[in-house]
């Protein structure tokens, strides 16, 4: 599997730019995307999920660009999963028929997505609030159900936009788990700015800033670019903060 993000450019208005001509290469594994706010992260997520069109440039899985197709779009997007900033409870649904309703919307049958929707709420932890209605949730059992709804459909590749945030210690735990449960069969690109478990999780680093990749490669790779003498414990943000200035 790989995601091909080829030339593209994109500008929420006309004259301002968030990324221009930009290329970068997602292959099979977990990237972990890093960058301050304003990067571009987002809307490079966007454009790799199809939700946002490239001004120029196009997007590719395995080589095959998503047509104009409503047909082969939704393949596209069957094999690419998700996970936005934003979170919202659909008014009315309980959690296991918002993750099931997920499901159904990228082509699932209503029987699986009902079924895939009780195993996605229990791998983050939620098996026991499948009756609740989103609106019961706090900010972070609702960023754990939007993680559910990317999960349900057994996606090739998962975007993850700030999925953390929000998160205590426990559930970020419950997050690293997942990650490292579905490594095997699934690819995940996420945005973060939490950088204290990226050795542990992640396989490789892309760095953007300004809409233009800093860096991109392995995590070991990353991480030496950190002074001789910093601190273990500090070796990412150091690394980070070579490609990143002004932060750490």
């Amino acid at each position: 599997m790989t995601l091909d993000i080829v030339r593209c450019t994109f500008g929420y208005r006309r004259g301002v730019r968030v990324l221009d001509g930009l290329s970068i290469v997602f292959e099979r594994g977990s990237t972990v995307l890093l960058g301050p706010n304003g990067a571009g992260k987002s809307t490079l997520l966007g454009l790799a999920s199809t939700a946002l069109a490239p001004l120029s440039g196009h997007v590719s899985l395995d080589g095959a660009p998503p047509s104009k197709r409503v047909k082969d779009r939704r393949a596209f997007r069957r094999r690419v999963g998700w996970l936005p900033q934003h979170v919202k409870p659909v008014a009315g649904l309980r959690l296991r028929e918002q993750v099931a309703y997920a499901g159904w919307l990228k082509g699932m049958s209503r029987g699986s997505a009902w079924d895939a929707a009780e195993t996605a709420l229990q791998r983050v932890g939620m098996g026991e609030l499948v009756d609740r209605t989103g609106r019961q949730l706090s900010g972070g059992q609702l960023r754990r159900l939007g993680i559910a709804q990317t999960l349900v459909h057994g996606a090739e590749i998962v975007l993850m936009d700030e999925p953390t945030a929000g998160l205590d210690p426990h559930q970020r735990n419950v997050f690293r788990n997942v990650l490292n449960d579905l490594s095997a069969t699934t690819s995940f690109v996420v945005s973060t700015h939490q950088t204290e478990d990226l050795a542990e999780v992640f396989d490789t680093v892309v760095v953007l800033d300004q809409g233009r990749v800093r860096f991109a490669g392995t995590v070991p790779s990353f991480l030496a670019h950190a002074p001789a003498d910093t601190a273990r414990g500090r070796l990412a943000d150091a690394a980070y903060a070579q490609f990143v200035h002004g932060e750490a």
